[in-house]
């Protein structure tokens, strides 16, 4: 399996921003969301050695849900509301791509 890399996780989110979202969003604002849905992960049990943790078991609208919520406390985010959906999906994407890559193998 390919291993998790920050930078190509950024980079596939950056795919679903239009030009101006994505001069207007910096990589650290991404890289806090990567870190959202991992800690959402963590905290529904997804990150345990036993789980079986794959696009089956993640339910995105709750995710989705709770990007948002934790994005709109940060009245400093750049990030809005609409954008967050893609920018999920996006990571979700990227984190099969790794999966694809060991299916292959």
């Amino acid at each position: 399996m390919k291993e998790y890399q920050e930078k190509e996780a950024i980079a596939a989110m950056r795919t679903a921003l239009s030009a101006e979202a994505s001069a207007r969003i910096n990589d650290d604002e991404l890289q806090n969301i990567i870190d959202i849905i991992w800690d959402w992960y963590e905290d529904n049990g997804l990150l345990d050695i036993d789980a079986e943790a794959d696009d089956d078991n993640v339910n995105t609208d709750e995710l989705v849900a709770h990007v948002r919520k934790v994005l709109a406390k940060d009245k400093l985010s750049p990030v809005e509301a609409s954008e967050v959906e893609p920018l999920v999906m996006a990571q979700l994407q990227y984190e099969q791509s790794l999966e694809d890559d060991f299916d292959l193998l």
